[in-house]
């Protein structure tokens, strides 16, 4: 046997430079293989490991107008002109009616909720951006799709292995031939020994007819294409989930919270005898808890003979109060709730048992035997109704354990459909709903899917008068769950009580919402309705209000009349709302019960007999108006009920009187209160004041003590509760209305103190109780940034808020975040706050003072109101600049002396000059020259023409520096957010700037969307890039990306996990940039945060993490929707100063693979040569970290080879399935741009995986290349790779098997088969999509020994993609 050859690829080019270039390289860039890349031998002035500096994007476009005619080519040059996009869209109302206060008089807190509450979306989309990986992710389902319709293929060798195996005849099985065992069935091959038998072949007409090559090879071209499928991608699997860092997802609309949701229906209420009318309520408990969880549901189910006994007491029922079913909330299912029901019944002389007693002992089977008593019982009934109709008395009561209801129905199975959709669902929403379940945790109970089920319930325990309070009946309910309970022992009052309890459905008819709004769908107003019952959670839920809400609950508790003199035992409280003193100002906003009118002026507690400290388990439930003053308060009065009907006694008689004033010192009061009661009417002028108040000539109950306990409690979403944030909001509106003095506590508010007052309250949000912060967060942020966008006046004088709103908003979102860690998305976004800046956030809005028509406009330089004032600024940020900054800072009058050593240390030394060209390298961020800016292009002539142009919107510009005289807090001047976003997060220092780095999502959105909606005020959505923002602003964005990825850098073995979330804000970041400033800028950025990385890689131990952060970077900003046209994709390869396709050999990299007669602009479009990582920035990114990682001095680690092969299929994927991309010719365009691969994956065969028969365990071809290594690896036949390409055999003898070389192999580090199976799919699909003449001109000027290496990487891709029997 023949002594072992080298396969042809083996043989090394160059071996002594390249080794003597590995050493030049190791000497200039230390000891880290990362760094040390140089492809080829021909030494460059660029090399892999640093950026190349990218063509002048806009100065580009504009320079080279497209030849193409109008279509899918020429959309390729430039995005479309609808890219981007400002909504305004109508948010839906859940109710038919709108749910606001009427048209009236509003105080400031309900004008503003009503107009957060009701104002559209604003919503800044990219057009196109669905198209992008963030959104359009390529899934195995999306595979399976796009894999329909496709025929089904069969293989011989299936054909085969079926004949195999139907053939039991082992003698056949001898006689055949193995080489006949691969023929077709029914061919004269297989039929041999069966000639009689055999079937015919076709006759082949042409085959002895002479035909050019050429058209053979058009033909067996033609034939191959034949059938063939257009997108190679959709018939491999779709890339792995686990590397998709850039997976976004859109934020759920905030809407109002529910909890699960239960309806119960009441069916019918039945006892023994029928002789006067009773009234029932649910409401939920939680015992463990020791709380109420809902309001009270009152029903009705009397007969219409029984309801005609109070028809004197009241008026026509309203609709809504004939409701008979309701719907419960809850937010913690637990196994500790019980539904409570609770019945009265009207008024009468007696205590509760002797009213019991009939109920107790008469029988339905003995009517006729009672008949007598009975009559008497309903004599006395309707006695009592006529004259006591409107006063009622506790009656009875029980309990349904709801976790009983669960265990007996059992649940209901899940839908088919449901749990379809759970499994198949996108990777955003399996993501989200993991981090839900992280969230809410596993239940242990759910209300959400049980059987329905009916109850009847037969016992009712007589209410005590004495038992009356919540306390007793928690402890009712625990004894309930004994088996041995004190309550079933008692005798009970039998009745029928038939209830259906059942999860919600999807969309149920006829509700009502908690404020009697109709709910959609509401198909007919006449059709009784079922009422949302407000829940009251057991813990904190933290969620946004989103609908305007304002309701007051008021709980009388017990009141102690023991000292009180005279005839007072039958007692009941009546409560009025008064607007003011006058017994006429009784306003009509406490809700009916049931079968009553739908709001009344009052309302009264039931009446214990004969108890001067009766206990109270009442409920009122009232409507805030929209105008509350001072003087609104809430009015108890006292009254002795006459059951008894006396000569000369009047019914009810009143002694005593309280009050509670609800606003004072701008809030609203609630709480528990004990209150002392006054005897006498309450004098003039008392409802300003407390009962507390010793007022002179009154007499008091109990010397002036506190006798009545009540408690009130508010669900609104106008008023805060808080006193921080109360005290914030009422600076806020005393500031806009200008109503100085005012007095707050114990503070009067004037002009000279209201600056520090209000910079103490916006510091003071920070200790704010969470759950309001969370509660009210649109309307703080509102405020806040309307503090940024237009500082206050107070007298003459502007008050600069800036840096005071910033720091609140840096600690408010952090604080919110840390709180609230199991609400964020993959990327550590806190689901409420990104809402926020997707729907809710807006530019404030104020209008201007414009010349009237005719008259001329005021004199002046145009200025930008951010660069009105001169101040200083630390030396760190003085980029390339000398003069004033952001007027947000007064404090910062002087040059501090010692600004923040890192922002100095990173950016002092560099400046960017906007002079001519935006993105001159020189002037860029790390460049070494720092000039002056000369005039900035936007002149002011330009200004006012775009303020002409638009006069009906808010210009971001100012005429001069003075302000026209208006109201005193009338906003004069507008600031730009973005801008002060990017000054304030610069200058912050220590916990603000800590806060705001957590935090960097939060105000990289909020930039973004206050950039884009500044354009779309200004007009200037369709303006060039250059001209969009001024050169202050880009500064600040430059100084900003530099100090974020120096953070990044110097932090990454710190804390692994801020630094991941801190990177992936930044790349999303830099992502939207590219939709809106100059894209040259972006890529300079882009630069600027690889400079920063690769300086850290030098010194750090572990190079790999950050080298991982810089691929995920990339991958993040090159997901974006027009990632092609930013690669400039119909361009040539030349330099942006020059139009010739030609580049200079001198900053052309060299090419392994290329001869020195190749054309080398073609030669240029195969490697990663400084003009093509030039032309194609982001490509030559993506590009370059493969090759740096590939590389086979380099340490890369499996994640790493993992992350950089991910990145590029799943661009690839992006791009097959993309229908701009359709087109062939278009196809190879985009192609193009990944050329180089071709040549990545060819150096970087030795490490692929070896996918042939043959294969050796430790990987493919390990040998090759070896520095000192003779012979190869190899099973491919060399004698058949030359034949196929057509050269002769070097050699007259070769060997069809390569044998493993004796001497040491060099180690590489080698690919998995996943991740060759990956690049080679790749290598595939750019050689089918790529220029064919481009390819042929390529191959043609390759030498034999880089033909056999393309060669055996095909016949790699053979054996990796073949069909194999299974």
């Amino acid at each position: 046997m023949a002594a072992p050859e080298r396969r042809a690829f083996a043989h090394r080019i160059n071996r002594t430079v390249a080794a003597e270039v590995r050493k030049q390289v190791s000497r200039e860039y230390g000891n880290s293989p990362q760094l040390s890349k140089k492809r080829g031998g021909i030494p460059q002035s660029v090399p892999l490991t640093e950026v190349v500096e990218p063509v002048d994007f806009e100065e580009y476009l504009s320079s080279h107008l497209p030849d193409a005619e109008p279509g899918p080519l020429r959309d390729l040059v430039e995005f479309p002109s609808d890219d981007l996009e400002v909504i305004h869209e109508p948010r839906d109302c859940r109710t038919l009616e709108p749910g606001v206060p009427e048209d009236g008089k509003q105080d400031a807190r309900v004008r503003d909720a009503v107009q957060v509450y009701t104002e559209n979306w604003v919503i800044v989309q990219r057009k196109y951006q669905r198209l992008s990986t963030m959104y359009n992710a390529i899934t195995t389902e999306k595979q399976r799709d796009r894999q329909k319709g496709l025929p089904r293929q069969v293989f011989e060798l299936d054909e085969v292995a079926e004949e195999r195996n139907s053939q039991g005849d082992a003698d056949d099985l001898k006689r055949c031939s193995a080489s006949l065992d691969d023929t077709p069935r029914g061919s004269w091959a297989s039929s041999i020994f069966d000639l009689k038998n055999s079937a015919a072949d076709f006759l082949l007409r042409s085959l002895l007819v002479r035909t050019a090559i050429e058209e053979t090879d058009r033909t067996n071209e033609e034939l191959r294409k034949k059938n063939r499928h257009s997108e190679v991608l959709a018939l491999y699997p779709a890339p792995e989930e686990d590397e998709a860092v850039e997976r976004s997802s859109i934020p759920e609309v905030p809407k109002e919270h529910f909890g699960q949701r239960i309806l119960v229906k009441c069916l019918s209420l039945k006892f023994e005898i029928e002789i006067e009318p009773i009234f029932g309520s649910l409401a939920l408990y939680d015992v463990k808890e020791k709380k109420k969880i809902s309001e009270n549901f009152y029903f009705d189910l009397n007969s219409e003979h029984m309801k005609s006994l109070l028809r004197a007491h009241s008026a026509h029922p309203a609709i809504s109060t004939l409701a008979r079913s309701a719907v419960f909330s809850l937010t913690h299912p637990s196994p500790d709730v019980f539904l409570v029901i609770k019945l009265e019944k009207v008024l009468q002389q007696g205590d509760i048992s002797e009213c019991c007693e009939p109920y107790m002992v008469m029988k339905e089977t003995d009517t006729l035997k009672n008949k007598e008593k009975l009559e008497k019982l309903r004599v006395a009934g309707e006695q009592f109704c006529n004259r006591l109709g409107r006063y009622r008395m506790p009656f009875a009561w029980t309990a349904i354990h709801l976790m009983n209801i669960i265990n007996s129905t059992g649940l209901l199975e899940r839908d088919a459909s449901e749990s379809e959709s759970d499994r198949r669902g996108t990777w955003n929403e399996r993501k989200r709903k993991a981090y839900e379940r992280m969230s809410v945790g596993e239940e242990v109970c759910s209300f959400s899917n049980f059987r329905p089920a009916t109850l009847t319930v037969t016992n009712f325990f007589k209410q005590e008068g004495d038992r009356l309070s919540d306390e007793d009946l928690y402890k009712f309910l625990v004894d309930m769950r004994r088996p041995s309970s004190v309550l079933r022992r008692l005798r009970p009052v039998t009745a029928q009580l038939k209830i259906d309890i059942s999860p919600v459905p999807e969309n149920p008819h006829y509700c009502l919402s908690p404020e009697l709004l109709h709910v959609q769908p509401y198909p007919d107003l006449r059709v009784r309705p079922t009422k949302e019952i407000l829940e009251f959670p057991v813990r904190e839920v933290y969620t946004p209000h989103t609908t305007y809400r304002n309701l007051l609950f008021v709980y009388p508790q017990n009141l102690n009349f023991s000292s009180r003199q005279g005839s007072v035992r039958n007692i009941a409280v009546k409560l009025q709302f008064m607007a003011g003193e006058d017994p006429s100002q009784a306003m009509p906003v406490i809700f009916g019960k049931s079968s009553c009118s739908e709001f009344a002026k009052e309302a009264y507690t039931a009446v214990v007999y004969h108890n001067k400290s009766p206990e109270f388990c009442e409920e009122f439930k009232l409507k805030i108006p929209a105008n509350l003053t001072d003087n609104h308060h809430l009015l108890f009065t006292f009254y002795h009920i006459s059951c008894q009907q006396k000569q000369n006694t009047p019914l009810e008689t009143p002694v005593g009187y309280t009050w509670i004033p609800l606003m004072q010192h701008g809030r609203l009061r609630t709480g528990q209160f004990c209150l002392p009661v006054s005897v006498d009417k309450p004098p003039p002028s008392y409802s300003v004041l407390t009962p507390d108040v010793q007022l002179p000539g009154m007499k008091w109950v109990d010397n002036h003590k506190g006798v009545f306990n009540v408690e009130v409690l508010a669900v609104s979403s106008v008023h805060t509760q808080d006193p921080f944030l109360d005290k914030f909001f009422t600076l806020i509106h005393v500031l806009e209305e200008y109503t100085f003095p005012f007095r707050l506590k114990d503070v009067i508010l004037t002009e000279n103190n209201m600056e520090s007052e209000l910079k103490s309250s916006v510091g003071n949000l920070r200790v704010a109780s969470l759950e309001s912060l969370v509660a009210f967060s649109h309307q703080i942020l509102n405020k806040l940034i309307q503090l940024i966008v237009y500082p206050p006046v107070i007298a003459g004088q502007i008050v600069n808020l800036g840096r005071a709103a910033f720091e609140a908003i840096a600690v408010m979102v952090n604080q919110i975040h840390k709180s609230l860690e199991n609400s964020q998305d993959q990327h550590g976004r806190n689901h409420l706050l990104a809402s926020y800046i997707f729907y809710v956030f807006r530019l404030p809005v104020a209008e201007l003072n414009l010349p009237e028509p005719g008259m001329p406009p005021q004199s002046g330089p145009i200025q930008y109101a951010t660069l009105s004032r001169t101040t200083g600024r630390p030396v760190s940020l003085n980029l390339s600049r000398s003069k004033s900054i952001s007027n947000s800072n007064p404090d910062l009058t002087t040059t501090p002396n010692s600004p923040d050593e890192e922002v100095q240390k990173i950016i002092s030394s560099k400046g960017i000059d906007r002079s001519h060209s935006w993105v001159n390298s020189a002037y860029a961020p790390g460049g070494p020259k720092s000039v002056l800016r000369r005039n900035h292009p936007n002149s002011s002539t330009d200004l006012k023409q775009a303020a002409e142009r638009a006069p009906n919107r808010i210009s971001s510009y100012l005429e001069g520096s003075t302000f026209p005289p208006a109201i005193p807090m009338r906003p004069t001047t507008r600031k730009l957010l973005h801008e002060e976003l990017a000054l304030q997060w610069v200058v912050s220092t220590s916990s603000v700037r800590e806060a705001a780095l957590h935090q960097a999502w939060f105000f990289f959105q909020l930039m973004v969307k206050s950039m884009a909606h500044h354009l779309f005020l200004c007009d200037k959505l369709e303006a060039p890039r250059k001209l969009r923002f001024p050169g202050r602003f880009v500064d600040d964005i430059s100084a900003l990306v530099c100090t974020i990825s120096a953070e990044i850098a110097s932090r990454c073995q710190k804390d692994v996990e801020l630094v991941e979330r801190l990177n992936s804000s930044l790349a999303f970041f830099l992502n939207d940039l590219l939709s809106l400033m100059d894209r040259g800028f972006v890529f300079l950025l882009l630069r600027s945060y690889y400079k920063q990385i690769n300086n850290r890689l030098l010194t750090t131990q572990n190079p790999n993490t950050l080298i991982g952060l810089r691929m995920d970077l990339i991958r993040i900003t090159c997901s974006h929707e027009h990632y092609v046209t930013l690669n400039l994709p119909c361009s040539g390869l030349s330099p942006p100063a020059s139009p010739s396709p030609s580049v200079s050999s001198a900053t052309s990299q060299g090419s392994a693979f290329s001869s020195h007669t190749q054309d080398q602009r073609v030669a240029n479009m195969f490697e990663l040569s400084v003009a093509f990582r030039q032309q194609h920035f982001l490509a030559g990114l993506v590009l370059m970290e493969l090759a740096l990682i590939l590389d086979p001095d380099a340490e890369g680690a499996f994640f790493l080879h993992k992350k950089a092969i991910s990145t590029l299929h799943n661009l690839l994927c992006s791009h097959d399935s993309d229908n701009r991309y359709m087109d062939r010719a278009v196809r190879a365009h985009v192609a193009q741009l990944y050329l180089p691969l071709i040549g990545i994956i060819m150096d970087a065969l030795p490490q692929l995986y070896d996918f042939t028969d043959t294969h050796n365990q430790r990987g493919r071809l390990a040998s090759v290349m070896a520095d000192d290594g003779e012979g190869d690896g190899s099973t491919i036949s060399q004698s058949v790779a030359m034949a196929i390409a057509g050269s002769p055999l070097p050699h007259a003898h070769r060997s069809t098997v390569f044998q493993m070389p004796s001497v040491p192999p060099r180690q590489y580090s080698m690919l998995s088969a996943e991740g060759s199976r990956n690049l080679l799919v790749c290598f595939l699909w750019v050689l089918k999509n790529a220029d064919e003449a481009v390819l042929h001109r390529w191959l043609a000027d390759l030498s034999a020994l880089h033909v056999n290496r393309l060669l055996d990487l095909l016949y790699l891709c053979v054996s990796c993609f073949e069909y194999k029997d299974c």
